[in-house]
């Protein structure tokens, strides 16, 4: 049996996980969050889930496997992202040939060779986005989907980055025998993605899709604890503490205006500074619970390790050993 000939039972099986890697993915912190996600999701009360900030997309694939959600909003303000998503969603079998197709062009170079490779693939991608359509699907996004993925898994540290015109930058990496087709994780990455709707968009346009049984996370870019490690490159928009300080202002009109459940993450910049306190002013009134995460990206390899994370929610955690940093929900 070969990779397109999976049937849904054995889709349903496997175990989903990110198709690219992602700086500051959540799948290390699955089991902490799994504490942290609101009782109705457990108990089947929530029916419908919402990221504004789809990403790597750990959690989604998470709640979508382990919870009864019906149907799912994703959205991103990275154009590329949700192109690779909508042809996960809608051609994955065509995606699959595309990249094995590079995967064994680029396996058959000697090493030499490779790098070449890599940075003709990485201008021909660059160049072609002034032809690409990020309104309308086409077939055009699927050899975009596959060049993508095949650079995020042949760059240095499997980084997502792109500079302010929107170009992917990131060097190559040097991997001697790179993931770069896992074609059983499209195909059950595609069959989770049947219940959503994925849309680019900024995290405000997730308002739309607000229902009382919903559950948002919210996973931005991270505010940098230190100068070595600023890295909100994601987009080619910068989401710097005007941007925090706008979703924090989103955050608490939505908990004002909905019967909704919501959570989100960033950095805890006490990691750092113990005086520093800009989250905890910014969600006054909810429940603000630290995590405990590896932290990969720092130019220093000495500064790299166990940091906290902040994971902040509108309701009550009741989970045993769980402990609010700043007291109860005031609304």
């Amino acid at each position: 049996m070969t990779y397109l000939q999976l049937s849904v039972a054995e889709v349903e099986a496997k175990q989903v996980k990110p198709f690219l890697k992602w700086a500051g993915g959540k799948s290390q912190l699955l089991p902490q969050f799994i504490d942290l996600f609101p009782p109705e999701l457990k108990q089947g009360l929530i029916n419908r889930y919402i990221e504004p900030f789809i990403g790597g997309g750990a959690v989604f694939f998470k709640v979508a496997q382990k919870y009864r959600i019906n149907s799912a909003y994703l959205y991103d303000i990275n154009a590329e992202l949700i192109i690779a998503y909508k042809v996960i969603q809608k051609d994955p079998k065509n995606l699959i040939e595309r990249l094995d197709a590079i995967s064994k062009n680029y396996k058959a170079l000697p090493e030499n060779k490779r790098k070449d490779f890599y940075y003709e693939i990485r201008e021909s991608y660059n160049l072609q986005m002034l032809q690409i359509d990020y309104q309308h699907y086409s077939k055009n996004w699927i050899p975009r989907a596959a060049m993508l993925i095949f650079l995020n898994r042949t760059c240095f540290n499997g980084l997502f980055r792109l500079n302010s015109k929107g170009e992917f930058n990131v060097p190559h990496g040097k991997y001697e025998d790179p993931r770069i087709l896992d074609a059983e994780n499209i195909m059950a990455v595609s069959e989770l993605l049947q219940i959503a709707e994925i849309e680019v968009g900024d995290f405000e346009s997730c308002e739309t899709a607000t229902s009382p049984t919903s559950f948002i996370y919210f996973d931005p870019p991270y505010r940098p604890i230190s100068k070595t490690a600023s890295f909100t490159s994601y987009s080619k928009f910068a989401f710097d503490d005007q941007q925090q300080i706008r979703l924090a202002e989103f955050f608490r009109r939505m908990n004002g205006n909905y019967d909704v459940k919501m959570m989100l993450s960033n950095s805890d910049p006490t990691n750092e500074k113990s005086e520093d306190d800009f989250f905890e002013r910014l969600y006054r009134g909810f429940c603000i619970n630290k995590v405990s995460a590896n932290r990969m990206i720092n130019s220093n390899a000495q500064r790299r390790g166990q940091i906290n994370e902040l994971v902040i929610t509108n309701y009550q955690i009741s989970a045993k050993g769980w402990q609010s940093v700043n007291g109860k929900i005031s609304g």
